[in-house]
């Protein structure tokens, strides 16, 4: 999905933060994405207050949505660059299709990975038949290392596996005996996590990681490593844990619980990243929006799908919608996130 914006906010958090509790609760901010039937979402990742969990980057909470209503999705062709997206959804379904020649479904139980690598264009609909809209999507930084490889796309299903009362999904990583079929290029964890009403489930976290959990249906009530205390997380919030922490308690009262639990281990290096771009300096990023338009428009006008120039760095979808322009940049000089 396009971060639609807008006006795309570049944050910069100051690169040292003060010790905070072993859990932080972090409020999600709406964001209408889209014109005027837009689709709104609930954003948790970045804010001011926390940028990251491990490599993940991004998260949008939506749904669940009647598309009779919104419309459901209907994200042309845009480009990424620097960064993996990770689709997954609770009901629904979405149609990607991408530069790199790829056309896949995702339901609920699949997982679709997108790698940008040094570049690629997509763009995710709903389907015709698709009644409700409901699922996260997430976006990974990719390190040095790997920020420039070439791009590529992954499906795969995912397994069911019990933990108490919990039934645990693992998308990416590893969690309880189970392991993601998807490449990632930092070591990182995402998981679904329900539980009935009533219900308890203890679950062994890598101490190496942060975690974050993202409360889709809730509240739920969370404790850390045995603590006194327990910390009530409602839904939409995301529940921040540090790292060198061994042992996540998760509690339902008298509704259902899912949640979704992020790790991985805190990603060390400085990003910036603006609209649907990730790079490490204001003039990589500059080049990246200028490489986008050069491809999409014509004497400053903007051409149909069919006409951009295949050989860009983006290539070209599929795809009879026309692609999305970049937003203008900003009036000031983009700044690194910590």
């Amino acid at each position: 999905m396009s971060n639609l914006e807008r006006d795309p906010v570049e944050l910069l958090c100051p690169p040292d933060e003060p010790a905070g509790p072993i859990v932080q609760v972090l409020a999600p901010r709406d964001v209408p994405l889209g014109g005027p039937r837009a689709m709104n979402v609930r954003r948790t990742l970045p804010q001011r207050g926390r940028t990251t969990i491990g490599a993940w980057c991004f998260a949008d909470h939506y749904g669940p949505d009647d598309v009779a209503e919104t419309g459901g999705m209907v994200v042309p062709p845009h480009p990424h660059t620097g960064l993996q997206t990770v689709s997954w959804l609770f009901e629904g379904a979405i149609e990607h299709r991408d530069s790199a020649g790829s056309h896949e479904l995702v339901r609920p139980g699949g997982v679709n990975l997108m790698t940008a690598g040094r570049g690629i264009s997509h763009s995710e609909v709903s389907p015709p038949g698709t009644t409700t809209l409901h699922g996260v999507q997430l976006w990974v930084a990719l390190p040095e290392a790997s920020r420039n490889i070439g791009p590529f796309f992954e499906h795969a299903e995912t397994e069911a596996t019990t933990v108490d009362d919990a039934t645990v999904r693992v998308f990416v990583g590893s969690l309880a005996g189970l392991d993601a079929d998807v490449t990632v290029f930092s070591e990182l964890l995402g998981a679904q996590v329900d539980l009935p009403a009533g219900g308890r489930a203890t679950l062994d976290l890598e101490p190496t990681f942060e975690h974050g959990v993202l409360v889709d249906a809730g509240p739920v009530s969370i404790r850390v490593d045995g603590a006194d205390a327990a910390t009530d997380v409602a839904r939409s919030e995301l529940a921040y844990v540090e790292p060198g922490r061994h042992r996540l308690e998760l509690a339902a009262g008298d509704a259902p619980v899912r949640v979704l639990l992020l790790g991985g281990v805190p990603f060390g290096e400085p990003i910036v990243m603006w609209w649907n771009f990730i790079g490490r300096t204001h003039e990589e990023v500059e080049g990246y929006r200028q490489d986008w338009q050069d491809q999409i428009t014509l004497d400053g006008e903007l051409v149909d799908a069919a006409s951009s120039v295949a050989d860009g760095r983006f290539g070209v979808v599929d795809h009879d919608l026309p692609p999305i322009p970049a937003p203008v940049l900003p009036n000031v000089r983009l700044k690194q996130r910590r």
